[in-house]
């Protein structure tokens, strides 16, 4: 079982860049660069909440649960 990340996905949808988001959220560039390539193990829920925010989706948008 995985949790697959589709913020990369919604940003482009969204037509938003790293850039944007990193502004809109207040997270750091590299940060939002770890999440967008999912190089990340753990998000913290301020981090969920403030991207959900800046991409106005809710959390089961920006993931989504992948059984095996």
């Amino acid at each position: 079982m995985r949790i697959k990340n589709n913020l990369s996905r919604l940003m482009g949808e969204k037509r938003m860049s790293m850039a944007e988001v990193s502004r809109l959220t207040g997270l750091s560039h590299t940060t939002v660069f770890k999440i967008y390539h999912d190089k990340v193990t753990q998000i913290g829920l301020a981090t969920v909440a403030k991207l959900c925010y800046a991409l106005d989706c809710t959390v089961g948008e920006l993931f989504e649960y992948i059984p095996d």
